[in-house]
Formats: C-alpha cells, structure tokens, sequence
C-alpha cells in the first residue's frame, strides 16, 4: 500500500475480515463490491473504535450467513446453532476483525482501543450522518455467503 488515507480503511478492515474467515473456517471469501451506500442486512455487530482516531467497525449479515460460518468455526450442526451461537459468533467476528485491523493499523501510526462488540438486529435500518460523516463499505462473499462490513469515520 502506498500513502495511507481512510479511505485505505476498507482494504485492511476487509482482509482481516477475510484472513479470519479463511483462517476460522476454512473457506475463501471474495471481495464482491465496494459499496458506498448504509444499509444493513438481517443482524450487525458493532463495536466503537475510539481514541487518538475514532470511529464504527460494523458487521452485517443474513442469520443464516452467520450460522454457516458458525457451523465451520466450532463444528456444531448448522440445524443445532441456536440464536445466542449466532449473536456470539458475529460478535467474535467483530472483535477478531477489530484487533487484527488494529495491529495492521498501529504500524501505520492510525492508533485506537478497542471496546466491547455489541449487536443490533432489525429490517431497513441504515445510518446517516452530516457531510462530516463517512462511510465505507466492502461486501465479501461467495456462492453461499455474503458479508457486509463497513467503517464509520
């Protein structure tokens, strides 16, 4: 990577969101688009980015998305994953993504602590924000799955 910007934020949010799914699960995800707009899927896990720089990291996913990847990572049926195995699998997958964007990040001088993930569920919800507001948006995927993740700064 050249000079880094926030744009820049997407790419190593994105492949560490990657890295972890390849790593946990076993399978490849591609990055399938870069999306610029706020909505949301089915469930998000989000956790506050804050310090010396601040912003969201923010997961989001169809439940059954989340089950799958579930299922791979701990090896439990996907018909036997109950609703707190997907709530605690995205918000794992929210906290792996955060702590290895951050030691990627920290070499870059883009320092920030990390805090609790936490969920939110729900049907068109979407963020909005003033013109000082800037979200960026990097939907993974494959045949089976679809991932969004997004940064809020």
């Amino acid at each position: 990577m050249s000079a880094f910007t926030k744009d820049n934020l997407k790419f190593i949010f994105a492949d560490s969101l990657l890295e972890i799914i390849k790593k946990m699960t076993g399978f490849p995800l591609d990055i399938l688009s870069y999306e610029d707009d706020s909505n949301f899927d089915e469930i998000t896990g989000v956790m506050n980015l804050n310090g010396k720089n601040h912003g969201l990291l923010l997961i989001s996913a169809d439940e059954n998305t989340i089950r799958i990847i579930c299922s791979f990572m701990t090896g439990i049926k996907k018909e036997e994953i109950t609703k707190n195995d997907i709530e605690d699998t995205l918000c794992e997958l929210v906290n792996m993504t955060a702590g290895s964007a951050k030691l990627r990040l920290s070499k870059l001088d883009f320092v920030f602590n990390l805090t609790s993930p936490f969920l939110f569920k729900g049907q068109n919800m979407h963020i909005t924000g003033n013109n000082r507001v800037h979200i960026v948006s990097v939907v993974l995927g494959n045949e089976e799955i679809k991932i969004k993740i997004k940064i809020v700064y």
